[in-house]
């Protein structure tokens, strides 16, 4: 009798079984075909056309009003959209400003910069957002940040490298406010408070060095700073001097333009200073225009942290033999962009060209050796001001000067 009643007991179970089972297989089945025939759960279907994205923006514009509980900035919305869809591209150097971002970006080029003065750029290898150089008495220099820290988080808010300019729009603000970074430095993380203020930039700095050595740093490559190469220049040309250290030690770039204008004042006329690449390969080459101004022994001197149009001059300096590249091997970004102002004021970055050096040499994500290497000590590295006596790479400039003729 036992036996009987358990065999039903589990006849029983295995029918219930069967029929969830069916019904569940029924239930999926109206389902697909429901979403099938209704163009999805929101009545679309994903496209790969422009066309389509604008019904499924369309649709998914409908369903926010009719449900969603919060505000909607159209505004903010259009420009979130336009975000993304240019970063979906996956080149990090490609990207969408707002009016507001682009204002910024004007500004900033015309040397008139409120927040803490820093230069960053792209740590590809790691997706973080590197410290290329603290602006000059700014708040980031008197804070001690220091070339080759990673920004982590900008008030408590992580970001990744590809995220460089939302991150940037972050640490701007008004003079008097307040932000706070997540540093990473040597696996070391580091809070930092620093107050917002006005920063003056200034492009060059110059001196006189033993032996009649001319000194000239240049921080970037931004608006005018070709201009105010050539007045210092001529400043320490007054001076007597008879040699010229050049320093773009980290230096993340600027302009093309600018670059390839200093590099003119060194190179013979018609010397080849840059060749570009279009997606099409179609090749365009650059060219100076006018006898050197400069005709003296040159030093350039480089390191991890020089790139984009730092590494312009350097390829122009070293294949025409115009200068001794003394230093580290360059950072490696060989890509051009490409600004618009948009009618409505935002703007849109491009990466449009590849560039090679005089000789065609490769520089995106190879960079430049230098034709003499000095490391600076380690202890060294995460200082922005070096005593001259300490900086190796400065005295092996000196000593390799006093060489020549």
């Amino acid at each position: 009798m036992e036996r009987n009643t358990a065999q039903k007991v589990y006849k029983w179970i295995m029918l219930i079984l069967i029929i969830i089972i069916i019904t569940s297989m029924i239930t999926a089945f109206a389902t697909y075909q429901y979403i099938t025939n209704n163009g999805g759960i929101l009545g679309y279907q994903k496209s790969d056309s422009i066309d389509g994205l604008e019904h499924t923006l369309s649709k998914f514009r409908t369903e926010l009003e009719e449900k969603y509980i919060g505000e909607i900035n159209d505004e903010e919305l259009i420009d979130g959209a336009l975000k993304g869809y240019i970063s979906a591209l996956g080149d990090p150097y490609t990207t969408y400003y707002t009016k507001e971002e682009m204002d910024e970006i004007m500004t900033e080029t015309e040397g008139n910069y409120v927040g803490i003065g820093i230069y960053m750029t792209i740590d590809t290898e790691k997706n973080a957002i590197l410290v290329v150089e603290p602006i000059q008495n700014s708040p980031a220099e008197e804070a001690g940040i220091l070339p080759g820290d990673l920004i982590i988080k900008v008030n408590g808010e992580e970001f990744s490298g590809e995220e460089l300019d939302q991150a940037a729009n972050k640490i701007k603000g008004e003079a008097g406010t307040k932000v706070t970074l997540e540093i990473l430095r040597n696996e070391e993380t580091k809070t930092i408070e620093l107050t917002r203020r006005k920063v003056e930039i200034s492009h060059i700095t110059t001196k006189v060095l033993e032996n009649s050595i001319g000194y000239i740093a240049i921080s970037d490559f931004e608006g005018e700073c070709a201009n105010e190469f050539k007045t210092k220049y001529e400043e320490l040309e007054k001076k007597n001097i008879k040699k010229l250290i050049i320093d773009i030690r980290n230096n993340g770039g600027g302009i093309v333009d600018e670059a390839t204008e200093i590099a003119d004042f060194i190179t013979e006329k018609n010397s080849v200073l840059l060749i570009t690449k279009d997606k099409n390969e179609n090749e365009a080459i650059t060219k100076s225009k006018n006898k050197p101004i400069i005709n003296m022994p040159v030093v350039l001197l480089i390191n991890e942290y020089s790139a984009s149009a730092s590494e312009i001059l350097a390829g122009a300096l070293k294949d025409n033999q115009k200068a001794t590249l003394i230093g580290t091997k360059t950072y490696g970004k060989g890509v051009i962009q490409e600004l618009q102002r948009l009618s409505d004021g935002s703007g849109l970055k491009i990466t449009t060209n590849e560039y090679y050096t005089p000789n065609k040499n490769v520089i995106n994500k190879v960079g430049i050796e230098p034709d003499i290497k000095v490391e600076l000590p380690a202890e060294l590295q995460l200082q922005t001001e070096i005593p001259e006596d300490k900086d190796t790479q400065l005295q092996k400039a000196i000593e390799k000067l006093k060489e020549m003729n």
